[in-house]
């Protein structure tokens, strides 16, 4: 399908948002807006948004990629994922003002981008997202990363032969020993900070995941540590429960694929899942 890119300038609490609309010439109810992730801005990582958005306006899906205040040629000053709700609903409204005919949307978010959407969710109920595609979402803590270092990381370099040849043969660092000492005892101990006030994160990602009632599409790399923090946590934290059998939850594992899916290979199937994942979704209302 035909399709067009312009410019979206919009507000934010006194502030101008850019943001870069691709338009479908016959835009389907449902449109996209992309939650950037990490210290990037609307283009992404290898440009991966940008591919992205013009993929799936191609198919029929408008969407909006944009800075948040403080990023990019976004005004503002800025801000970490946990305080960006203000610029995805002003984002949310740039996408329907110039597109009347998209009536629901999906936010899809990388990394923390996916921990943003999660959280908008939580503390808005914004009635208007229908869908969630969150790929390799955020959750790291001191104890959560001491885990998943130690799972994937240090218990397979205890099996390896060459490490024990090393450790006899004193060429392993006793700094490197103390670090994993020290990691085993944080991950089963946990972090030794005092409780915050404010519930952590994480758990309002676990409430907004467990109440949301739209559709999930969850896409998690195979060589990634934030992935693997993310199914560790996700299994053993009492607050995330069964959050894996939510009954409207699409998963795919992507093995070989990095943090970003940074190969054409691992680029092109994301793409296609998340195209698959809008069709059916827009099937489903027309049924």
């Amino acid at each position: 399908m035909n399709y067009t890119e312009e410019t979206a300038l919009f507000a934010c609490a006194g502030d101008t948002l850019m943001g870069i609309l691709a338009k479908p010439e016959i835009p389907a109810q449902i449109g996209v807006v992309v939650i950037v992730g990490g210290p990037q801005y609307r283009v992404g990582s290898h440009r991966q948004f940008v591919l992205l958005s013009r993929a799936l306006a191609a198919a029929g899906y408008a969407v909006l990629r944009f800075d948040y205040r403080g990023m990019g040629d976004s005004e503002g000053e800025q801000r970490d994922f946990e305080a960006v709700n203000a610029d995805i609903a002003a984002a949310i409204d740039a996408l329907q003002t110039r597109i009347p005919f998209v009536k629901q949307v999906a936010l899809w978010g990388l990394c923390d981008g996916a921990s943003a959407a999660l959280l908008y969710c939580h503390e808005t109920q914004d009635p208007r997202v229908s869908g969630l595609c969150l790929l390799n979402p955020w959750v790291r803590s001191e104890m959560s990363l001491a885990r998943t270092q130690v799972k994937h990381y240090y218990t397979q370099r205890l099996m390896q032969k060459e490490f024990w040849l090393k450790l006899l043969g004193g060429k392993v660092e006793l700094g490197s020993v103390g670090s994993f000492v020290q990691k085993i005892r944080l991950s089963v101990s946990g972090s030794s900070r005092p409780a915050m006030e404010k519930e952590p994160f994480q758990q309002r990602m676990a409430t907004s995941w467990h109440s949301f009632r739209g559709h999930i599409l969850l896409l998690l790399s195979g060589e990634d540590y934030t992935a693997k923090e993310f199914m560790d946590y996700a299994s053993k934290n009492a607050g995330w429960g069964n959050a894996l059998a939510h009954p409207r939850l699409v998963r795919h594992d992507l093995h070989g694929a990095d943090h970003t899916f940074s190969n054409e290979v691992a680029r092109a199937l994301v793409v296609n899942l998340s195209i698959d994942w809008f069709d059916c979704q827009t099937r489903q209302r027309e049924d």
